[in-house]
């Protein structure tokens, strides 16, 4: 902790409650934290009382802060006007940052009758042709994907003319993407029309697009040349269905931002789709680690139109903050003209934002490994069992015996929404003999807890602490388990999964009575898979223990025939049906026996021959 928080808090709550800008000190008189308030005093003396309730972001920001100063402005819109301009001025390493260093794309179209098109970051002295600058590399490559396909131009890395008859053309000649000039039967000047007509809607859209190519279909009909008026026919149909798509998207978007984050873990992720005419022409990613998530998406619009010299007329963002109007205005005085600021609720927006907030939280899952499928099942298991935090590492355990012999249990682990088998555990009851599912449970996860103590600043295995518990059963191994947590003194959500009289998952079952699973297929589904998997390896640790014990029972009764003689053994032989068929010769010639252990086997397989 801060050795000066007294210090610190005392000058907070002298501060006048009046609007300003706060500027936080470190150590060395650098500037670490800029940042603005309604009421000044409110506001700096939240960073310097309990730090319980503050994300790690801003625990550390306050641990380094040596002293702070502060500028009272007339109004809160003038504090943000200063804090935009101190911001960019001192760029504060915890103040959220982003840099003006978005490269620009070019579309290439390679040199010759063949050239490709492509679209590349760089332009290169190599005599292709270049189209651009574009500020939007999302753009571009969009674009280009676009033209290849409608047009059917080749995407491989195969050269023409150089490549022509040397291999079976790929997938996309089958499906109808490309014309394949790789066989050979393509003319010349069919491809570069084509590659003409590419270029033609890149650099027109697809609206002109559409009436060049139209206007060339009926000069080639009435020149009677219909085989190429057909042709031309199928490319206006696919660059009109293409722009269908895109409708289907943004049908009456024209000039508009979506702004969204997701937030997760200690991360959140801002997603910026930018519309205009109607068509997505720009899409963005920022990920942070998360403070407060409305001061996080005030402080990164601010420093994100900071740095736009273009402002759109309409931004729709995904939640509320007490700024907005202030931004409004902001952004307004830099428009030149009025922007609107909405939250939809319902409607064509409102499904935008669920999109831009989905694509968000798959960036968000990426970086972690995960799909952005495997992450909304998980939110909607967070949501369904009242987490405060979406449940990234769970733990399952199940109990397998036979009528209280070989009494043991299975731990599996979910990384993600994946397995991570890496992470699996087996365990043997031992403080008990007999069936009791309860005790065995409680004794599990007593064992289990006390390898987590033992495990000091371990992140790992039994060092790790899960964000949630299942258990394979119901209230009984629930209750059994929770005393070992109290007693513990271990905080982490436990609940059952329930089963129905055949055997499937039903329900979860908590402190608070069950929770039916039915009505919600994605949790069904993911809960009956992770139920049915540690039920597997339960009953499979279970299985090898008998199979071993049998092993035991037989093999190793013999003076002389341990478990690596047995093992052994059986390997020689394969069955015990074969060792016991064996001559006295053949067992002396098995590996690592003697003719002591071979004379030992012998009798006790064929106690007549003992004389």
């Amino acid at each position: 902790m801060n050795p000066k928080m007294s210090e610190l808090r005392k000058k907070a709550m002298a501060l006048p409650l009046l609007p300003g800008v706060y500027i936080m000190h470190g150590k060395g008189g650098e500037i670490i934290y800029i940042g603005k308030a309604k009421a000044l005093k409110n506001r700096v003396s939240q960073y310097f009382g309990s730090q319980n309730n503050h994300p790690e972001k801003v625990r550390r920001m306050v641990d380094n802060v040596d002293h702070f100063e502060y500028i009272i402005t007339d109004s809160e819109f003038e504090a943000l006007i200063l804090e935009c301009s101190l911001i960019k001025q001192h760029t504060p390493k915890y103040n959220i940052l982003l840099k003006d260093d978005k490269g620009y794309s070019y579309i290439r179209v390679g040199e010759g009758d063949w050239g490709k098109i492509s679209y590349v970051l760089q332009k290169s002295d190599d005599g292709a042709q270049y189209i651009g600058p574009y500020k939007s590399s999302y753009y571009v490559k969009s674009a280009v994907e676009e033209a290849n396909k409608i047009f059917m131009l080749p995407t491989c890395n195969r050269k023409f003319p150089q490549d022509f008859r040397k291999a079976r053309p790929c997938l996309n000649y089958h499906i109808k993407q490309c014309m394949a000039p790789c066989t050979g039967r393509v003319k010349k000047a069919d491809y570069r029309e084509a590659v003409s007509q590419a270029l033609d809607f890149l650099k027109g859209g697809s609206s002109n697009s559409v009436k060049l190519l139209t206007e060339q279909m009926e000069q080639a009909a009435e020149n009677l040349e219909f085989e190429r008026a057909a042709k031309i026919r199928d490319r206006i149909a696919a660059v009109k269905k293409m722009g269908d798509k895109q409708k289907v998207v943004a049908n009456k978007v024209l000039d508009e931002d979506v702004v969204a984050g997701f937030s997760n873990d200690g991360k959140i992720c801002f997603q910026v789709f930018r519309f205009e005419g109607g068509r997505l022409f720009d899409r963005e990613s920022f990920i942070f680690e998360i403070g407060d998530e409305a001061a996080d998406l005030e402080e990164f619009l601010l420093r994100y139109y900071t740095l736009r010299s273009d402002v759109p007329k309409n931004i729709a963002l995904y939640r509320e903050y007490d700024g907005i109007e202030d931004l409004s205005r902001w952004l307004s005085e830099k428009r030149g003209n009025k922007v609107n600021i909405t939250v939809p609720q319902r409607g064509e927006q409102a499904q935008l934002v669920a999109m831009c907030r989905s694509n968000a939280a798959e960036a968000l899952a990426q970086q972690k490994g995960a799909t952005v499928r495997e992450y909304s099942v998980l939110e909607e298991l967070r949501q369904l069992l009242g987490l405060e935090n979406i449940p990234e590492y769970i733990e399952s355990y199940d109990i397998s015996n036979l009528a209280g012999t070989e009494n043991v249990a299975g731990m599996i682990v979910y990384k993600n929404g994946k397995p991570l088998k890496s992470a699996y555990r087996k365990f043997k009851i031992k403080g008990f003999e007999g069936q009791d599912d309860y005790a065995s449970m409680a004794e599990v996860l007593q064992r289990r807890f006390e390898e987590y103590y033992n495990a000091e600043d371990s992140d790992e295995g039994f060092g790790k602490l899960p964000d949630l518990i299942l258990l394979d059963g119901g209230k009984g191994q629930v209750a059994a388990v929770r005393e070992v947590f109290d007693r513990m003194n271990i905080s982490v959500p436990l609940f059952g999964m329930v089963k129905d009289d055949k055997h499937r998952t039903r329900a979860v079952t908590g402190e608070g009575g069950e929770i039916a699973i039915n009505s919600r297929r994605q949790v069904f589904t993911f809960l009956s898979k992770m139920q049915d998997e540690v039920h597997r390896f339960a009953i499979g640790y279970h299985h090898a223990r008998r199979k071993k014990n049998t092993f035991k029972s037989s093999l190793t009764q013999i003076d002389g025939v341990g478990e690596v003689r047995a093992k052994a053994l059986l390997k020689y032989f394969r069955t015990i049906d074969n060792i016991s068929k064996a001559d006295l010769e053949e067992l002396e010639q098995a590996p690592k026996m003697t003719k002591d252990c071979a004379l030992a086997v012998y009798r006790y397989f064929n106690p007549e021959n003992e004389n």
